[in-house]
C-alpha cells in the first residue's frame, strides 16, 4: 500500500474502522506507518493514541480487540479502511460503536420487512392484519403457504411474463421470512448456514 503518511504533518492518517460481516463503522481511530505495520504483524488493530503519544492497541486493557480483516486505502492515498471482527463492544463506554448504534447484521429493507411481520404477529388485529390472521391459524397453514408461492413461482419462472414471476417471487419471499419467524428464526441464521457452507 503507498500511504501518505506525511500529508498532514504529523505522521497520521484517519483509520476507520469497519465490521467486516455487518459493515457497520464502529469507530474512528489515527495510525502512523508503525501501528500500521505492528496491525499487520499482529493481526489486531493498533492505533497511534494522539493523547497517550503512543501505539495502542484497541482492547490492550478491556479485552475487546478488532481482529483485523483487511486493509485498503482510499483514493487519495490519506485515508485507511480497516475492516475488523469485533471481540466484544467497541466503545470505550460500552456500546458497540463510538456512536452509540447497535452493532447488528441488517440486510436493509428486507431487515425492516422482518421487523414488520414481528410487529403485526405480536400487536395486530388478526381480523384486520393478513400476517396475523395467517399466524393465527398455525404454523402448517404458513408453510402451506409458501409451498403453493414457490408453486407459482416456478410456474411463472417458465411463462415469459417477467412482473408475474417477480411479483411470485416477492410473494415467495415475503412468505419464507412468515415461516422463518413461525420456526423461531431470522435471516440470520441462514446467513450463518450458507456462510459456513461457502469455501473460497
Amino acid at each position: 500500500m503507498n500511504i501518505d503518511f506525511n500529508k498532514n504533518n504529523d505522521g497520521l492518517v484517519p483509520a476507520i474502522i469497519q465490521d467486516a460481516q455487518t459493515k457497520t463503522v464502529l469507530m474512528l481511530g489515527y495510525m502512523n506507518a508503525e501501528a500500521l505495520e505492528q496491525t499487520l504483524a499482529t493481526k489486531k488493530v493498533t492505533f497511534y493514541s494522539r493523547s497517550k503519544q503512543r501505539l495502542w492497541m484497541k482492547g490492550e486493557e478491556s479485552g475487546n480487540v478488532l481482529h483485523l480483516v483487511s486493509i485498503k486505502n482510499d483514493c487519495d492515498n490519506d485515508t485507511l479502511l480497516v475492516k475488523v471482527n469485533p471481540e466484544g463492544p467497541t466503545c470505550h463506554k460500552g456500546s458497540d460503536t463510538c456512536w452509540d448504534e447497535v452493532n447488528n447484521q441488517n440486510f436493509g429493507f428486507l431487515s425492516k420487512l422482518e421487523s414488520t411481520i414481528e410487529d403485526r404477529v405480536n400487536n395486530a388485529d388478526s381480523k384486520k392484519s393478513y400476517v396475523a390472521s395467517l399466524f393465527a391459524k398455525g404454523i402448517n397453514k404458513v408453510a402451506q403457504k409458501v409451498g403453493e408461492e414457490a408453486v407459482e413461482v416456478v410456474i411463472e419462472a417458465k411463462d415469459n411474463n417477467d412482473n408475474l414471476f417477480l411479483n411470485e417471487s416477492a410473494d415467495l419471499l415475503f412468505h419464507y421470512l412468515m415461516l422463518l419467524q413461525a420456526k423461531g428464526f431470522t435471516l440470520k441464521d441462514i446467513v450463518k448456514v450458507l456462510e459456513e457452507r461457502h469455501k473460497d
